[in-house]
């Protein structure tokens, strides 16, 4: 391992995942839970992921005010001042920005990486070197560095980065960023895998603090000037009174539309680890093993008569018996029993809402 003192990771976890409803709660949302069904939450694989490129005591957490607890149940290797707690859900923008101050306050030359909490990575080795590589480049360099899945389908799913072809760089280096570009529809998706110029958003990124901070200055002077009050504060007794009062009052914006889409020194690295947002019930049944009628079984005893594609998930011991089912999430809870069809999965989350 590299000297790393320098580096720092956070983890963004104050998701409530109402796409995995039922099983996602608001009281235990899915980065609490073992969606993968390997006896791990996902919370805690994206942390053993990251031991892999700092000690435990440079990784912090960042999560609603109601979820330290779980925090706490899961990583328990964490101190108290490794958890930082929001009092409202204000989007990406704010959680980063009072991250990067705390950081600031502890070691003025922190490399951060920021990802959240409930993604899957398949590769985990390469995920580690490329962002090894992403850390070298902001330590270096002052840049904001984002990481960019290379596309294998026109997904439309994912928003994309946009590399700028016109400007020469090394063939491994981090390429410039032209632009953000949202949620496209199927005939864009398709353009953009076709000109080879467009990357999945992964929403992982790298950058030294003090280019961040400056970023923030620059592009979302409101959430600078409310969090930066704080910084008499941060990794003291009086942070939380502080957050407490200060945080509700930024305004609620993603890192994104705050500061990567105007600033100027935005790169990327096209990159292939094996991600998945892990967004929804298709997604997981989309990276989980399959039997030979493309069938996902979590739990015991399930049998499946006459059914495909389906994703089943109960709890163990008790007994599901299902069939003629076609393209289909079954999801028992105890308390919920969920039966949708895969196609109208955007659904479920509105379910949450009534």
């Amino acid at each position: 391992m590299p000297n790393n003192s320098n580096t720092y990771v956070a983890i963004m976890a104050g998701g409530i995942g109402s796409r995995f409803w039922p099983a996602s709660r608001e009281e235990r949302p899915k980065q609490f839970l073992d969606i993968l069904g390997v006896g791990k939450s996902l919370i805690r694989l994206t942390f053993e992921r990251f031991l892999k490129l700092c000690p435990a005591s440079n990784i912090f957490i960042v999560t609603n005010k109601q979820y330290a607890g779980l925090v706490k149940e899961h990583l328990p290797e964490l101190t108290d001042n490794q958890i930082l707690t929001e009092p409202s859900r204000n989007n990406t923008a704010p959680c980063i920005a009072y991250t990067a101050f705390k950081l600031q306050a502890l070691n003025p030359d922190a490399n951060l990486v920021v990802a959240p909490s409930d993604h899957i990575i398949l590769k985990e080795d390469t995920f580690v070197e490329t962002l090894q590589q992403g850390l070298a480049f902001t330590a270096a360099n002052d840049a904001l560095l984002t990481l960019g899945i290379t596309p294998t389908r026109p997904d439309t799913g994912y928003g994309y980065i946009e590399i700028d072809p016109k400007v020469p760089g090394d063939s491994n280096q981090p390429k410039s960023v032209k632009a953000f570009r949202e949620k496209p529809d199927r005939p864009t998706a398709q353009q953009y895998l076709d000109s080879g110029n467009y990357l999945w958003n992964a929403g992982i990124f790298v950058w030294r603090v003090s280019s961040l901070l400056k970023a923030f200055a620059e592009n979302a002077p409101e959430i600078h000037r409310i969090l930066g009050a704080g910084a008499p504060h941060y990794n003291t007794p009086q942070e939380q009174a502080f957050i407490d009062e200060a945080y509700p009052t930024t305004p609620s914006i993603s890192v994104d539309y705050a500061i990567m889409e105007k600033a100027g020194n935005v790169f990327t690295i096209p990159s292939d680890f094996g991600w998945s947002d892990l967004g929804t019930w298709a997604s997981l049944h989309a990276e989980s093993p399959k039997d030979d009628q493309s069938n996902v079984a979590q739990g015991s005893p399930i049998q499946l008569i006459d059914t495909q594609d389906t994703l089943v998930r109960a709890p163990k011991g008790k007994r599901l018996v299902i069939g003629g089912l076609d393209d289909y999430i079954v999801v028992d809870e105890g308390d919920v029993l969920l039966i949708w069809p895969k196609s109208r999965e955007q659904e479920i989350k509105h379910l949450v809402d009534k």
